[in-house]
């Protein structure tokens, strides 16, 4: 595996993107989209863990705007710092910043097959935009804060979707998983799992509320749902 930061060019400008090849260097197309830290440690590591597992990785720098390659840890200043950058983001900016990372993955040497969007927290919220918006052929969601916010779009989402959700979730409301699982209900394309011992960010290691039973079911179906649509 082999890991190097690269630079998208975007409609706005030039950003940063955190680039992770797999052995031999080629593989499946994977847009790796950040939380509300950043691509930080974390993120990273999740590019490093796909590369492992045979992707090639792209985590674009979505918060470039506000400074370049902005990354937070967990506590309690971080948390406020990443909150700010979240509330500052413009979601069509951010938008149009993840198609143009979408088609530089796409031109990437190695990078194979249809390209998935992968996201975590506001990056889930932005992986269900990305494939509503078309700039990815399937997608997954972890714990996908806001996605209950924006079901006018479920009729634009026309290509596979996995979400994954803890039930101990402090964050996402179980009547908001519920709004998501009962307007998808007909759509056979759209799969949620729901943990039932997972709380917000249990995929995370970094975290207290990392669960790892929950991190290792999810992997694994997130890893099937990749190569049944590949």
């Amino acid at each position: 595996m082999s890991t190097q930061w690269s630079t998208v060019d975007g409609p706005d400008g030039a950003f940063d993107a955190f680039l992770a090849l797999p052995r031999g260097g080629r593989g499946p197309a994977l847009l790796l989209l950040q939380e509300i830290f950043g691509v930080n440690a974390h993120i990273r590591a999740v590019a490093e863990q796909y590369a492992a597992d045979g992707y090639v990785v792209l985590a674009p720098d979505l918060f470039w705007r506000q400074g370049r390659r902005l990354a937070f840890g967990y506590d309690e200043a971080d948390w406020g710092r990443a909150a700010q950058c979240m509330q500052r983001a413009d979601v069509a900016q951010a938008q149009a910043d993840i198609g143009a990372a979408a088609a530089a993955l796409r031109a990437t040497p190695g990078a194979e097959g249809r390209l998935a969007a992968l996201g975590f927290c506001w990056g889930g919220r932005m992986a269900y935009l990305a494939l509503a918006n078309g700039h990815a052929e399937h997608a997954v969601a972890y714990y996908g804060g806001g996605i209950q916010h924006c079901l006018e779009r479920a009729d634009d989402i026309r290509a596979p979707l996995l979400l994954h959700f803890g039930a101990r979730d402090a964050h996402i409301a179980p009547a908001a998983v519920r709004a998501i699982a009962e307007r998808f209900e007909a759509r056979e394309e759209v799969e949620i799992h729901l943990y039932p011992d997972a709380e917000h960010g249990f995929n995370c290691n970094h975290r207290s509320s990392y669960h790892q039973r929950s991190a290792a079911e999810a992997h694994g179906h997130t890893l099937l749902f990749l190569s049944e649509n590949q």
